[in-house]
């Protein structure tokens, strides 16, 4: 597996910042995931190449979107999450706010509410990313990581 780059938020002057994703255990081996940050774009894209597929964002949804492709394969922390659908400059010491954040709402029995805008950021981009075949798994209490709905959908039908 490919390991997927960083995937800035703020475009260099005068460039556009497409990102080129290869996922090879999501999606199949000929097609690619093109990720326009400056229009919110997400475009699959075959040998070719030919664009199959696109979906634009809004920006809570691209918040919560980089952040789950940077960590794939593994879960993507709610904190890391919220610290993205928080703040344009994500820091150690801004996820590490998070944590305490949503450790405190814990302990108050509000973390639901706390993690209610990541939430609905999710529920949208779930709609969106399924067109795509693909998904976003719950890691209980912990976060959240994109899966393959394709690879997926042989369990769910025997």
């Amino acid at each position: 597996m490919q390991k997927i780059q960083s995937i800035p938020f703020k475009q260099q002057e005068g460039k556009t910042n497409i990102s080129h994703l290869f996922l090879p255990d999501l999606l199949s081996s000929e097609q690619t995931l093109a990720l326009n940050l400056e229009t919110r774009t997400l475009s699959l894209l075959t040998d070719g190449p030919m664009l199959i597929l696109e979906q634009q964002f809004s920006a809570n949804e691209m918040r919560v979107f980089v952040p789950l492709l940077e960590t794939y394969p593994h879960y993507c922390p709610y904190e890391v999450l919220l610290a993205h659908l928080y703040s344009n400059a994500v820091s150690t010491a801004t996820i590490a706010h998070c944590h305490q954040r949503l450790q405190e709402a814990e302990a108050r029995g509000t973390r639901q509410q706390e993690l209610r805008s990541i939430r609905r950021a999710l529920s949208s981009l779930r709609n969106k990313l399924r067109h795509f075949g693909l998904g976003i798994s719950n890691v209980r209490e912990m976060g959240c990581s994109l899966i393959s709905l394709k690879s997926n959908s042989h369990w769910s039908s025997g």
